[in-house]
């Protein structure tokens, strides 16, 4: 039992913020347990006043929600948020921002969040560009990719970021800091289930109502059958990529002033 105990407890650790319980991992929760690691969640929607610290973990990932980047007055923790995030960017820590993990990660690194003039709901091509072609983690992306989205704002890049894809309506799908923090506007951990999930979510009506004529949750659902073999196995060679350079350099950890 003890040989056990000291097998789970050398396991490195993912932090994971949460924000709505329909927005999880996905695909990228067996990937990271395959690899071996063990996912701490911290869920503000439950506990917003919550300041975990970074302490002994391998990386942060910071996931989706329904509410802007800016709605701070509803939703304080999004200050703490773009606060840990800037303590893991000076570690050096791997980071993972996915749409609204990525506008915070943004935001974090001194770049801006705008609304977009038109909300991307659906299956989009993001468009790498010559960096995203040569990037280590998304080289496995064809030059123009098809992912699934769900967002109305946009990412201004960031200062010394490497801009690595776009669309017609947002300029920045993704982008890199250094050679550990990656953002992603899009949704590659999505399964058919949780997009499905996503179109019937009440949180979601009121978005889906406005674009009513213009999003049709139906035509989605049948690109989605289409699609989502495809994206999947992107995101398994894509987020597998992104795991494996947890370790590629050393990495700093900054002592505390004296």
């Amino acid at each position: 039992m003890d040989a056990l105990r000291a097998i789970s407890m050398a396991r490195p650790k993912i932090l994971v913020f949460q924000h709505v319980p329909y927005e999880p991992l996905g695909t990228l929760d067996p990937l990271l347990k395959e690899a071996g690691f063990r996912i701490r969640y911290v869920n503000f929607g439950r506990d917003p006043k919550t300041r975990p610290n970074l302490d002994k973990y391998a990386a942060l990932i910071v996931l989706g929600g329904p509410m802007n980047s800016d709605q701070i007055d509803s939703y304080p923790n999004l200050i703490a948020e773009v606060e840990i995030l800037r303590e893991a960017i000076d570690q050096d820590m791997s980071v993972l921002g996915i749409c609204l993990g990525a506008q915070l990660l943004a935001k974090a690194l001194g770049g801006k969040v705008r609304r977009n003039a038109v909300r991307e709901i659906g299956w989009y091509d993001v468009n790498l560009t010559d960096a995203g072609v040569a990037d280590p983690v998304l080289s496995t992306f064809a030059r123009s990719q098809p992912v699934f989205q769900w967002h109305e704002d946009g990412i201004e890049l960031p200062p010394d970021a490497v801009h690595l894809a776009s669309s017609p309506a947002s300029s920045v799908q993704a982008f890199r800091h250094g050679e550990h923090v990656y953002g992603l506007q899009f949704h590659l951990e999505v399964d058919g289930s949780l997009i499905d999930r996503w179109l019937t979510v009440p949180d979601n009506q009121a978005v889906l109502d406005d674009e009513r004529g213009v999003i049709d949750p139906k035509a989605i659902r049948a690109q989605t059958r289409e699609s989502i073999d495809a994206s999947q196995a992107l995101s398994r060679r894509t987020f597998s990529r992104w795991i494996e350079r947890f370790e590629l350099t050393p990495r700093r950890r900054h002592l505390p002033s004296r």
